[in-house]
């Protein structure tokens, strides 16, 4: 993929070697008031998200500024960057989500996240978090490449488009034809919309469309259950098979569309 290796991003937050509240712990802050009665101590105990968000989280008008040497998160905020710009371009109403670098753990408006679970997206502060130790989990599970990379970029991009058009579960989440297989399907779709945008304006090399496409066959439910357990479980999937997960993000490079990657709407997926 063509992308500009010093790329900075005003939406990007760099929370890397940061320590972080733990989900429920915070820090204890003591203050000091004087009453009609005289001075009392009132202790209050902030929250892991509230410590970040408000005290180390950076202040509004700063810029997170990535090391000259930091190409994995040079390359995600080029990536942030350019998604963003093509919703905006279809969606009028779009809000420009954050993202959020981490390593091992970190507070969000969601809960307490891990590097563990994979990159997320939260609608509660509408921001992707990611620790870039994933990318090597991807290189493990054979999906190499700059562009597999930006697949999940992509995607993780997808659910906040999903957030601003006001898409959600319907119906049952649970099963291979489930609510959440639907929602993650979908994203997988407006993943391939802007790869064909990327196509159209020359960012991709040859082999770039089959390193996503590659992607999204090594990631999908039945995969991954195969290799975690010896046996797949349908009525657990979240995500899709690999072999859904493959023809969304064609269909939705085949055909750039919001309307043709509603997967609600489709009988079968």
């Amino acid at each position: 993929m063509k992308w500009d290796p010093s790329h900075q991003s005003r939406d990007v937050e760099d929370r890397r070697g940061q320590v972080s509240g733990g989900g429920g712990l915070g820090i204890l802050i003591a203050l000091l008031l004087r009453t009609r009665y005289g001075w009392i101590i009132v202790l209050l105990l902030l929250g892991g998200y509230v410590v970040q968000r408000f005290f180390l989280a950076p202040r509004a008008g700063d810029q997170t500024k990535l090391a000259e040497n930091d190409t994995d998160a040079h390359f995600v905020a080029f990536v942030l960057d350019d998604t963003q710009q093509l919703w905006q371009q279809k969606i009028p109403s779009y809000r420009r989500a954050k993202l959020v670098l981490f390593t091992n753990s970190t507070d969000t408006a969601c809960g307490y996240g891990q590097s563990a679970t994979g990159p997320f997206y939260c609608p509660g502060d509408e921001s992707v978090y990611i620790d870039l130790g994933f990318f090597h989990s991807l290189d493990r599970m054979g999906a190499h490449g700059d562009f597999a990379r930006a697949y999940v970029i992509a995607h993780e991009i997808g659910h906040h488009v999903q957030d601003v058009l006001g898409q959600k579960v319907r119906g049952s989440a649970k099963g291979p034809e489930g609510g959440s297989v639907r929602l993650e399907l979908q994203a997988d779709c407006y993943a391939g919309v802007w790869a064909r945008s990327a196509g159209e304006r020359n960012l991709l090399e040859p082999g770039d469309l089959e390193e996503a496409l590659r992607a999204a066959s090594r990631i999908g439910d039945d995969v991954l259950q195969r290799e975690e357990t010896g046996r797949v479980r349908p009525e657990s999937f979240t995500h899709g098979t690999s072999a859904q997960r493959f023809s969304w993000l064609k269909r939705g490079y085949d055909q750039p569309s919001i309307e043709a990657c509603d997967t609600f709407k489709a009988p079968q997926l």
